[in-house]
């Protein structure tokens, strides 16, 4: 991406405001919405308008559902499909991304306030690897022979589960798109797919792609609007088989209470975390500071797994601050479309105060403001890198999820007191162990509860490797083989037969 010149990335620009509709995508086609509404969206570096996009609610839901109903019945050409032509479908879609990455990179950096490198290199390419794992599984997805007792023949089918409601979130929105509907897609269902309002516009885009690849019209149905709307529609929709949320605890509590008061929708939720990162005195220092810092700053701390509870060894806790704060000053911020800028903005105005109201609570409770500590520019919603030392378990700094550019670092002395400490929150995303013995590594990749333990790095995440949480980071997996099955369901077939033979 660093050979882009001005020129191609206000070509991509102007693309963006003129090539493509800011319609509902509904059966391959483009609709406005019910109500007539529109919103608005806006750029996070600057607080400038975007454009308007359409604006789906209840109402426009149910016509996406009944697409997406119509495209999975009993012969229709998506269920009669050969699964490897599924997959051929999944690798033609992942080659108009790569197609297309310029653009849709620019979407990412100006909408989202994302870096443009950041988005180019490591969204899109996630975006392709995920794709084209998914259709390799297409054709792989398949049941067992069971030796059942009795003259029975007996086996089992791996069947799409239906029609899938999918809504994703604001801080990688191409990235959680293809999260998404790739699983879903491979095992044979259908979508209707919801866009954060922050963030909608590369979603938009992927309706052209996806009729341009060739799917089925009703196979893939995309609704920008709000969560209260048309989220809430798709959570309590009578006729969607499936929930899959990727957001907020807060949220996703909503989402599960919503599908066990309509239909028992099976639902997958990838939520919050406070993620534990601890920091042997055996470590390699230069590389846990690193990762340490990347893990945390990395889309403006607007991640998930970000490593916001780092613990340290108390013989190199005074020297691991010293050199996190000398990384956290180095950072430049600014236009997030700048080749010499390392932190955007945050999303909006609403996580641009509460990040700075939580920086204050540190302040006030005792923590020790390193640097950074408060907004940063006249315009957009930028916020200085932050670091607390000093930080103690009961703040609010070190309990709540701050999804923005402020490290905390703490301070430990002994194995089973770091690994209670670690432990002693409801979420359980990710966590990570820095030492060079194996013995200590061990006992913590099974002792942290967490979804994903990682050893002497951070924020390895693959297609090909199971993503989700424990307790209240959410139920099921993304991802991986763990990943495609959450898209099926099995159904077991018995024959009798007038005798066996093993």
């Amino acid at each position: 991406a660093s050979s882009l010149s001005v020129n191609d990335l206000e070509e991509a620009i102007i693309l963006l405001f003129y090539g493509y509709s800011k319609q509902i995508f509904i059966n391959n086609e483009w609709h406005d919405s019910t109500s007539g509404k529109k919103f608005t969206v806006y750029n996070p570096a600057t607080g400038d308008k975007i454009c308007e996009v359409e604006e789906g609610d209840k109402e426009d839901v149910d016509k996406a559902v009944k697409a997406a109903r119509k495209a999975f019945q009993l012969g229709s050409p998506w269920r009669t499909m050969d699964a490897s032509e599924r997959g051929r479908l999944l690798y033609k879609l992942a080659d108009l991304i790569e197609r297309d990455r310029l653009l849709l990179a620019t979407m990412e950096s100006i909408d989202g306030g994302k870096l443009f490198s950041t988005a180019y290199n490591m969204d899109l390419g996630g975006c392709l690897r995920t794709l084209r794992y998914c259709a390799g599984w297409a054709d792989k997805v398949q049941g067992r022979t069971i030796p059942m007792d009795g003259n029975f023949f007996t086996f089992t089918r791996l069947e799409p589960i239906g029609v899938c409601g999918q809504i994703i979130p604001w801080n990688f929105p191409l990235v959680m798109f293809v999260w998404k509907i790739a699983p879903a897609l491979c095992c044979g269902n259908t979508v209707v797919i919801k866009p954060a309002e922050e963030t909608p516009l590369t979603a938009i885009y992927m309706g052209s792609l996806i009729k341009e690849a060739g799917f089925p019209p009703g196979v893939v149905n995309i609704v920008p609007g709000f969560g209260s709307t048309a989220g809430a529609a798709i959570s309590h929709h009578m006729d969607i088989d499936k929930v899959s949320f990727t957001g907020s605890t807060q949220v996703g509590k909503l989402i599960k209470e919503a599908a066990g008061k309509s239909n028992l929708k099976r639902v997958t939720l990838e939520l919050g975390g406070k993620s534990p990162n601890i920091i042997f005195a055996d470590a390699d220092l230069d590389s846990a500071v690193a990762f340490a810092h990347n893990g945390l700053f990395y889309h403006q701390g607007q991640c998930c797994i970000a490593s916001s509870r780092i613990f340290v060894e108390e013989p190199i806790y005074e020297e691991f601050v010293r050199r996190s704060v000398e990384q956290a000053k180095k950072i430049v911020l600014g236009d997030p479309l700048s080749s010499c800028v390392n932190q955007g903005p945050q999303i909006n105005k609403a996580q641009f105060h509460k990040i700075l109201d939580l920086i204050e609570s540190g302040k006030k409770e005792g923590a020790k403001l390193e640097c950074g500590g408060g907004p940063w520019g006249d315009k957009g919603y930028f916020i200085q890198p932050t670091v607390f030392s000093n930080v103690t378990d009961g703040m609010r700094i070190a309990k709540e999820e701050i999804f923005g550019p402020v490290q905390q670092i703490m301070k430990f002395k002994t194995v089973d007191e770091v690994i209670e400490r670690a432990n002693n929150t409801h979420y359980g995303l990710a966590a990570a162990v820095f030492t060079k013995d194996l013995d200590k590594a061990l006992t913590f990749a099974t002792a942290l509860q967490a979804g994903t333990v990682w050893v002497n790095c951070y924020s390895a995440v693959s297609a090909q490797c199971p993503f989700g949480g424990f307790k209240m980071s959410g139920n099921g997996r993304e991802l991986g083989e763990y990943g495609i099955h959450e898209y099926t369901e099995v159904k077991t077939v018995t024959i009798k037969i007038p005798q066996k033979n093993s």
